[in-house]
């Protein structure tokens, strides 16, 4: 685990000043320990957990996840996934199109045909498209890599259902929330979105989320 981001504490204090309900949202977390946005940094990681969480539950998510970590011997890399069969990866209880976006990605991971590097040196709409060409991974799963694995300071990820659900509780706005007042607080929030993010998370769901 990474410590807290060097731009955590400015960027509260800038959403502090930008927006009232924002302010409120910092000020109902202020516990350290759990309102840290932390990394593994490690992307192979963090991407096999993206593709095993999709369009399921967390609960099926973290089983799910956890029977792939044992069966991985507690050293999920590229390597070990690799030495892997389809078969032993299916019985986690994953899908076939899964198994093959996990297998895929160990593959290029380990062909160099995908390198996590590159990813330091490109803006975020660069890294989201080229994370997106991975297989199984999508805007969204690319958005939650750049936002936890590496920290980016500024991702609004309008996908996510949950972002969404929080947008319309804070703001007392119909779900889904208009596209324009989502846009607009995007606008206002940068370029700290990220934080705004997890702390929207947090007035839904008060376990940190992690990937």
């Amino acid at each position: 685990m990474t410590k807290v981001p060097k731009y955590w504490s400015k960027a509260k204090k800038y959403l502090s000043k930008k927006d009232k309900i924002m302010s409120k949202l910092i000020k109902n977390y202020q516990s350290p320990s759990e309102t840290i946005l932390t990394s593994r940094r490690d992307i192979f990681f963090s991407l096999c957990k993206s593709i095993i969480g999709q369009q399921i539950s967390v609960a099926a998510a973290d089983s799910v996840f956890l029977k792939f970590k044992v069966k991985c011997k507690n050293n999920i890399n590229a390597k070990t996934v690799s030495k892997l069969t389809f078969s032993q990866i299916k019985k986690c209880g994953l899908s076939r199109q899964k198994v093959l976006g996990i297998k895929s990605l160990a593959n290029q991971i380990l062909d160099k045909s995908f390198n996590p590097r590159l990813l330091n040196k490109m803006s975020d709409e660069d890294a989201i498209n080229y994370l997106s060409k991975l297989r199984q991974i999508g805007r969204w799963s690319a958005e939650m890599i750049l936002l936890f694995t590496y920290n980016r300071s500024n991702i609004w990820p309008i996908q996510d259902i949950g972002l969404l659900r929080a947008i319309s509780k804070n703001y007392k706005k119909k779900y889904l929330p208009p596209n324009k007042f989502v846009n607009l607080l995007n606008k206002r929030f940068s370029p700290y979105c990220s934080v705004a993010t997890w702390y929207l998370w947090r007035s839904i769901d008060p376990k940190p989320i992690q990937y």
